[in-house]
């Protein structure tokens, strides 16, 4: 009897001390939070943001701000307070790495579920308008735990041995150390390279000169994504829609040039433009005919990803209301960047070819 006493004594100890370390294990995720997924930092601690398929839906639902930096990873390098101080605003940024126009816009509506955004900053990448416009988050195998409303799949969030050894006490430090700042969200500079050797060595040249697509050769996503893009506008009437079109390389353009895509996405940004300046709350900044830092490689550490520098430059230009985009200057403004294109293709471009390619 005493024997089957001490098992069921054993057995209930055992049961607690389960019980005990799951509240334990529980209480603590939840009070740290390091995705915040359920509050802001409590305790006076810094936002660390380092984690944006993890952190960028809870910042967007449960942080204090009324202006959005929206955009792919060439958005990322921006300085949240260049905007704050600038435009007289609080930011924060809604990233997804390679900006897929549905996958920001699920972003966006996210943020308008709980906020009334007085401003958005909408970096549109190039591809953003010609690839699908269908969300990609469940089949990149995002944390959809972190971004749907069901509370019962929070368990593999609260019981995360990832999260209770590695994310808080990560979170801690770099809340805690002294120089960390959170307006640099998802920043990821820090140790790059940018010269015109090390952007080349990212960059698979097309071997040959494609045939030209025609100009509609993406005409059903780029409508689709249009549409998307309209329907965020046309439903959020009382916040101010930013668009921006950021300054990739001369040499993403060369690529662009000898897959014959040229005519193609050059069409699908004017008519992007086109339809967005029939809006009252859109203004449009255009900076990929900035000839000096595109042809200048030493900007890039790839065709694509620039230094904080030109984030800055462009930040400045919408501040100062210059580089914008009008109905009575956007053919010019895409008849100056086809020619700017040309001309490298047919000058500069030898230079590199018998450098790097020959």
């Amino acid at each position: 009897m005493n024997t089957r006493n001490t098992s069921i004594k054993s057995i209930k100890f055992l049961l607690s001390m389960v019980a005990f370390l799951l509240i334990l294990s529980i209480s603590i995720v939840f009070i740290f939070d390091p995705f915040y997924h359920y509050h802001k930092p409590w305790f006076g601690l810094k936002a660390v943001l380092t984690d944006k398929e993890y952190q960028v839906v809870g910042t967007l639902r449960n942080f204090d701000y009324d202006a959005l930096i929206v955009g792919s990873s060439v958005a990322e390098n921006y300085d949240n307070s260049w905007f704050n101080e600038d435009f007289n605003c609080n930011c924060i940024k809604a990233i997804r790495s390679y900006g897929p126009t549905a996958d920001l816009c699920y972003l966006l509506d996210v943020a308008f579920e709980s906020h009334i955004p007085k401003l958005v900053f909408y970096n549109i990448d190039s591809s953003s308008l010609s690839g699908s416009a269908k969300t990609t988050y469940e089949s990149t195998g995002a944390p959809i735990y972190l971004y749907d409303h069901n509370p019962f799949n929070d368990v593999k969030y609260l019981l995360n041995k990832d999260v209770i050894f590695e994310k808080i006490p990560y979170m801690l430090v770099k809340s805690l150390k002294n120089g960390y700042d959170p307006n640099l969200s998802y920043n990821w500079e820090e140790g790059k390279i940018f010269s015109e050797s090390t952007m080349i060595s990212h960059y698979e040249r097309p071997k040959k000169q494609e045939s030209f697509l025609p100009e509609n050769y993406y005409e059903k996503n780029l409508s689709d994504n249009i549409k998307l893009l309209q329907n965020e506008v046309s439903t959020h009437k009382d916040t101010e829609f930013k668009f921006f079109f950021p300054v990739y390389s001369m040499i993403w353009w060369d690529g662009i040039y000898r897959n014959g895509e040229l005519n193609a996405v050059l069409h699908n940004e004017k008519e992007c433009m086109k339809t967005l300046l029939s809006y009252d709350n859109v203004k449009i900044y255009f900076f990929q005919d900035e000839e000096e830092i595109a042809s200048n490689l030493d900007n890039y550490m790839d065709p694509i990803h620039f230094s904080s520098e030109i984030n800055h430059f462009m930040e400045k230009k919408m501040a100062e209301d210059s580089c914008r985009i009008t109905k009575d200057n956007l053919d010019k403004k895409i008849d100056n960047l086809r020619k700017i294109v040309e001309e490298y293709e047919t000058n500069r471009i030898k230079e590199l070819e018998e450098k790097y390619w020959n």
